[in-house]
């Protein structure tokens, strides 16, 4: 992997899971950012309504190499 890499942070959402969120964020990512090479769970978090888990979210590094 050697180059120079960029990160960027994003907030992915889901009503599932963590982990539906993150993929939620990745892919969106990829519609627009080319070369991403990883990832990164910054945050955990969630929001709640009546009570109950109404969504996930978490806060995600990604990591893509610079272009030339």
């Amino acid at each position: 992997m050697p180059g120079v890499y960029k990160i960027t942070e994003i907030v992915g959402t889901s009503p599932v899971s963590f982990a539906e969120a993150v993929k939620s964020g990745v892919a969106e990512a990829a519609k627009t950012v080319r070369r991403m090479d990883w990832f990164e769970v910054a945050e955990m978090r969630g929001r709640i309504a009546d009570g109950q888990v109404a969504e996930f979210q978490v806060t995600l590094k990604i990591g893509f190499k610079i272009e030339r």
